[in-house]
């Protein structure tokens, strides 16, 4: 893309920050330039968070429904995934797999129960009753 095609677009994150994108100057040498944004990427960002909000709604309805644990409302909230969360608190996969299940879930110990909280950044009665679910 040569300087003058950058996009201006004013995006989500627009006016808050600027994206550098490489581009090549009058005499062909690459070279960065500032861009506001560029609606297609705008576009392509609020249909990956769309569906990041259903999933996230699908997660406490299951939760609510007694078919899963309030761990996976959070693991959907913060946008992660049970390997993301085993190398954060240290549990092996299948054990989360196992803390998923609503049952197992009320039996875990309060020292497993403070190290998911520390990592969704909740307490651990926020954990439990998923009051953190506006935050």
């Amino acid at each position: 893309m040569k300087k003058n095609e950058v996009p201006q677009d004013l995006g989500s994150l627009g006016k808050i920050t600027k994206e550098v994108c490489y581009v090549t100057d009058e005499s062909g040498k690459y070279t960065t330039e500032l861009s506001n944004g560029w609606d297609v990427k705008t576009n392509a960002l609020d249909v990956t968070w769309d569906d990041i909000e259903h999933k996230v709604a699908a997660a406490k309805e299951k939760v609510l429904k007694g078919e899963a644990s309030p761990l996976l409302y959070f693991l959907e909230k913060n946008v992660m995934n049970i390997g993301i969360l085993s190398s954060y608190t240290g549990f092996f996969k299948w054990q989360i797999k196992r803390h998923l299940k609503p049952a197992i879930f009320k039996k875990l110990s309060p020292k497993k129960l403070a190290k998911y909280a520390e990592v969704f950044n909740v307490s651990v009665d926020e954990l439990k009753s998923m009051e953190a679910n506006d935050k």
